[in-house]
Order: C-alpha cells, then sequence, then structure tokens
C-alpha cells in the first residue's frame, strides 16, 4: 500500500497544517461523520443547506485521526479549534486547503499515479453500474478488484473511490455526468488503461441540449486514456457506432460489441427468460454457452462487453463465464423479488431516463406473467425535451404487451395519455398524484401470478412503494 503523508497533501493542495504532525499518514478518506472509524481521514464538503467543514468536532470525537478542512469556511474558527484539539485530541493532525473538492481530486490523481495497474473506466447514459459489477466480478477471478461502490461517479465520489485503494491490483470505476467537461476531470483523475461507454441515449439531454452534446460528454473519458490504450464500446448503439465509423484512430485499439451490428464480441442463439438469458459466442475457434443471471437484452450487451474486457486481460474464457453467470446486481436495478401473494416485483427505481424505462418495459413485456403492471413516475433532468420523451415511453408501454398501467407525477401523465392516445385500453390506465394512490391501486389490482414493474428517477422514492407491496 502507498502511503499518503499529510506533507504530501500540504505539497499538492497547497494547503498547510493548522495543528499537528506532517508526516501523519492519511488514509480512509470520509465524508460522513457518522462513518468514521478510529483511525480515519474526515473531510468536510460544503453543501447547499450544510457546510461538513463544521462539523469537526464530531469527526474528532468519532475517531478521525486527520481532518482536511477549507480554509475559509472554517477562518473564524481557528482559535476554537486549536484550543479542542489542545484539550482532548493533542494526536490528531488538522489541515486546512483552499477547497476541498479541488483537494480530494488533487489527493486522488496523486494516489493514482503511484499505482501501475489496470483501471477500467466506464461511462454512458444508462447501465454504467450494472456493467461495472459485472466488469468487475469477471476481472475479480485473475485480479484483487477495487470497484466503484453503488454510485459514487462524480466529482467526489470517484476521488473518494481511488482513495481506497490499498492492495488491489485493478480498478473498475465508474464515471457520471450531468454537464460537459465532468468526465474530462474525472478521467483526469482515474488515468484509465481500459475506457468503456456503454451507450449514449437521452440521460441530462435537458441539461446537454442533444444526443450529440450526449455523445461529446460521453467520449471525454478518451482525454485520460493513455496513449496505446483501449476503448470498449456498445456497436448497437447508433450514436457510437455511426461516431467509430467516421473516427478510427491508431491512438488507441478499439473493441466493438453488439448484438445487431456486426462486431469483434456478437452472440447467437440469444434465448431470452425473465430470470436469465443464454446464448451462444465464439472466441479463438471455440464456441462457450453463456449464462447471464438477470433477464433482459440490456444485460446480453453489458455480459459481451464483460466478455471483451475479459478477452483483453486474458482471463481464461470458463472463468468469464463464471464470472458473468454469478455477478451480483445492485439493488434497485431490475431487482426480482416475490412478494407474499405470490406477485413479482421488478424494483428498477434507482433511477429511470428515456433509455432505461424503453429496455425495462421491454424485459416485463416478454416474461410470463398473468397480469403485467407498469408503475411508471416522472423522469427528470430533461428540460425541453421532457414532453416528446415521457410521450415516447407511452408508446413503448402500449408496444410491449403491458396489460396495466400506473403513473406517479404530473409528468408522467404525458405517458399515460400517450399509452391511450396509441391504443391503450383506457380503463386499464390509473393517473396517480402521489405513491400513496399508487400503492392503493396496486394493492388492489395485483394477484398472485401477477407482474409488476417500478421505474422511476429516484427522487421520486418508489423504494416506499416497492417496501410497502414487496
Amino acid at each position: 500500500m502507498r502511503e499518503i503523508l499529510v506533507k504530501d497533501v500540504v505539497r499538492i493542495c497547497k494547503g498547510e497544517i493548522l495543528i499537528g504532525k506532517e508526516n501523519e499518514k492519511l488514509g480512509g478518506f470520509i465524508q460522513d461523520t457518522r462513518e468514521i472509524k478510529e483511525g480515519t481521514t474526515y473531510i468536510g464538503f460544503k453543501g447547499e443547506k450544510n457546510d461538513g467543514n463544521l462539523m469537526y468536532e464530531k469527526a474528532l470525537e468519532n475517531g478521525a485521526k486527520v481532518c482536511v478542512l477549507e480554509k475559509n469556511s472554517v477562518k473564524n474558527k481557528i482559535n476554537e479549534i486549536n484550543k479542542i484539539v489542545r484539550e482532548k485530541y493533542i494526536d490528531r493532525t488538522i489541515l486546512l486547503v483552499p477547497d476541498t473538492k479541488k483537494a480530494i481530486q488533487e489527493i486522488a490523481s496523486y494516489k493514482r499515479s503511484l499505482y501501475d495497474i489496470p483501471v477500467i473506466g466506464i461511462t454512458g447514459s444508462v447501465g454504467k453500474t450494472s456493467t461495472k459489477d459485472i466488469i468487475a466480478s469477471v476481472m475479480s477471478k485473475k485480479y484483487n478488484v477495487l470497484k466503484t461502490l453503488g454510485n459514487y461517479n462524480n466529482q467526489i465520489g470517484l476521488p473518494l473511490t481511488i482513495l481506497r485503494l490499498k492492495d488491489e491490483n485493478a480498478m473498475v470505476v465508474e464515471m457520471g455526468m450531468n454537464m460537459l467537461g465532468e468526465i474530462h476531470n474525472l478521467t483526469r483523475i482515474a488515468k484509465p488503461t481500459v475506457a468503456v461507454i456503454t451507450n449514449v441515449g437521452t440521460a441530462h439531454i435537458g441539461n446537454l441540449g442533444s444526443r450529440e452534446n450526449i455523445l461529446k460528454a460521453k467520449l471525454e473519458i478518451l482525454d485520460g486514456l493513455e496513449t496505446g490504450g483501449t476503448l470498449i464500446i456498445n456497436n448497437d448503439n447508433d450514436m457510437l457506432h455511426n461516431w467509430y465509423e467516421n473516427n478510427k484512430s491508431d491512438q488507441y485499439k478499439v473493441i466493438t460489441y453488439g448484438i445487431e451490428n456486426k462486431s469483434d464480441i456478437m452472440p447467437y442463439d440469444i434465448v431470452l427468460s425473465e430470470n436469465g438469458s443464454t446464448y451462444k459466442i465464439d472466441i479463438d475457434g471455440k464456441t462457450y454457452k453463456v449464462k447471464v443471471s438477470v433477464g433482459g437484452n440490456h444485460f446480453v450487451l453489458n455480459s459481451l462487453c464483460a466478455i471483451a474486457i475479459g478477452t483483453l486481460f486474458n482471463i481464461d474464457m470458463l472463468d468469464i463465464l463464471d464470472g458473468i453467470a454469478n455477478f451480483e446486481l445492485a439493488k434497485r436495478r431490475m431487482q426480482v423479488e416475490k412478494n407474499s401473494k405470490g406477485v413479482t416485483i421488478i424494483n428498477d427505481c434507482y433511477n429511470a431516463n428515456y433509455d432505461s424505462m424503453k429496455a425495462a418495459l421491454e424485459y416485463l413485456g416478454k416474461i410470463n406473467a398473468n397480469k403485467k403492471i407498469a408503475v411508471l413516475g416522472d423522469m427528470l433532468e430533461l428540460g425541453d425535451f421532457s414532453k416528446e420523451l415521457h410521450e415516447q415511453v407511452g408508446e413503448a408501454v402500449e408496444k410491449n404487451n403491458i396489460d396495466v398501467l400506473i403513473t406517479v407525477g404530473n409528468l408522467a401523465k404525458d405517458i399515460a395519455n400517450k399509452a391511450i392516445e396509441r391504443g391503450f385500453s383506457k380503463s386499464k390506465v390509473f393517473m396517480c398524484d402521489n405513491n400513496k394512490e399508487a400503492i392503493e391501486n396496486i394493492n388492489k389490482l395485483a394477484q398472485k401470478g401477477d407482474a409488476i414493474l417500478l421505474k422511476a428517477s429516484n427522487s421520486m422514492n418508489f423504494q416506499e412503494i416497492f417496501e410497502k407491496i414487496l
């Protein structure tokens, strides 16, 4: 494990030691005082409502060995901090930096530079987390892998992920964004040896204005890719396919995967079911049968990406197959459960945009169930495209053999209205203003042998619905 010392942060971040030792080791960076353990490092961030820099006393009380604080936030507390440390926590260190957000990025970039290991960076409009999980499962057959926890994929989350690096010899990290320039910054910190783009869809189109700009934002991952590195892309995605056909380069190797368009990694004899999928694939002149433990065509694509990664790193194909068959999907992402009434619940409520809504509806439409109930909520951050994209979801509802549609929220009414316009039975549509109404309708309608899909943007709190009907 490569250690980072207080004096390293002073040098890298133009920081200063308020009190403490320059040779103190920094480890276990934590931003939430409730998660602090003895000997960890607390770093304070200023939020919209609360300033974490002012939580230094709670951090020290909970065992923080070092506190990294933003100088301007605590400039009126200097005497108080000195007094507290000298009286109660004489062995602790307080480090002041100009900007804690920038500091965590600079420290993470420095730590990354200390390791010569494979780093796989993943971005895309949808599927980043599930692709990360399946790739990490495959890579773990050969390496000790550090991966992004949950969705720690932003300007603070990714640096905190890198700072968890200890004895691992490979990293799989997720990169998210809301605006142009954000992935450029993340990839410069992570310095991936392999870059993956899962797709270019409509997520954050309200901020970026067009799919062309979303493509531009995703391609920023190449800014940090080492020369001679590898880019892996979903060749079935129209934007990535067209970009690749028109922008082939010798600067990096490109591996494509897909089902529809001719690609380097392609399956055949695909069999989809509600409990998973199987298909065949030819690798190095041999035919293998692949089993994917999660249903849906999009998870077939995720597994193809994992095969591309596994073969790139010369992992035995049987180990690759085992990693795909046994990977664990994060909660609230195509989480399939059966409740006490015998109703199958597909909990995919972590987040939503048109592309993920469409994929989830296609999955629901293909499973065996007496009655298929889609419970869909507002999709946010779509700006001027909101009405159009909600209506496109309504078209997908009508196309996919859905029996009952329940919507929640004002925006989701456009889903319902378009579905009805396209021929969906009005008597099978229930437009709800809140989760409570949706739960009441579900409890009246759902019977043994039925299947329910829960899908909405995270802030709609569909987890509440899931917990009430499970």
